[in-house]
């Protein structure tokens, strides 16, 4: 399954490297992070999406996966309630959340707010 090889290649974060992957790292350009578990279903039906995002904007977009039930504390710190959630970081801050298995050009909507 194609689809699965490509999400694989997105890095994980977690509790321990999300400063540096994530909100120091979004100085530099910004970072999609996608709050997933592996007992959800829409996470699985987003995943393929979100690694063609990662593709599309290969330079321009960091994208991460956290599992939110291996970093707990990153979830809660951004009060993450339903998964699946994008959270968009720029220059250290949140700067959008898209809730829910949403279409792909909802997502690059969205982002392409933050890359002009």
């Amino acid at each position: 399954m194609a689809e699965n090889i490509k999400a694989e290649s997105i890095q994980a974060v977690t509790d321990g490297n999300f400063e540096a992957e994530v909100l120091t790292a979004s100085s530099a350009q910004p970072v999609l992070v996608d709050f997933w578990a592996e007992w959800c279903r829409p996470c699985h039906m987003l995943a393929p999406t979100v690694a063609e995002i990662a593709h599309d904007y290969a330079g321009k977009l960091k994208v991460m996966k956290l599992n939110v039930d291996e970093a707990m504390n990153s979830a809660a710190r951004y009060n993450i309630r339903g998964i699946p959630t994008l959270l968009v970081f720029k220059n250290g801050q949140m700067v959008e959340q898209i809730v829910g298995a949403v279409p792909k050009d909802q997502i690059t909507k969205a982002l392409d707010r933050h890359l002009a």
